[in-house]
């Protein structure tokens, strides 16, 4: 696989949780691809960016308000057939009843680990990369 790089929309209204994900994800979360970042602190602004950019993957924040990251997932997932992956930061592993609900790819759970992050991330764009449904 050749070294390609990827867009990853952080999606929060806080821009300390949009932070932490950046750092937990990085910009090389395996050795044969890159990652540029854009930022959505608001559902408008999200959606809006999936419509005119074309974004690799969505990680969503699952506790944002008003708009939650479930919500904009599902959204997407319902009216795209070409939706990214999408991966919910959630703030307790029970809720991920709800992130099946909302058909994302993968789940992290607060607060986020770099390593389990970064290796979430990357099968996602791999995944995207070679065609195959992502992560369940």
């Amino acid at each position: 696989m050749t070294d390609r790089q990827y867009t990853v929309l952080l999606y929060s209204d806080d821009p300390e949780v949009r932070d932490r994900m950046r750092l937990a994800v990085g910009t090389r979360p395996a050795g044969d691809l890159t990652v540029e970042f854009v930022e959505a602190s608001d559902y408008a602004e999200c959606v809006r960016l999936v419509d005119d950019y074309e974004i690799d993957l969505l990680l969503l924040d699952g506790e944002a308000s008003p708009g939650g990251g479930l919500g904009i997932a599902r959204q997407i997932k319902d009216e795209r057939e070409d939706a990214p992956p999408t991966c919910v930061v959630i703030a307790r592993a029970a809720d991920r009843w709800l992130a099946a609900y909302a058909q994302v790819d993968a789940t992290l759970v607060h607060p986020l680990d770099p390593v389990t992050t970064g290796r979430t991330v990357a099968a996602l764009l791999h995944a995207r990369a070679n065609g195959a449904s992502a992560l369940r």
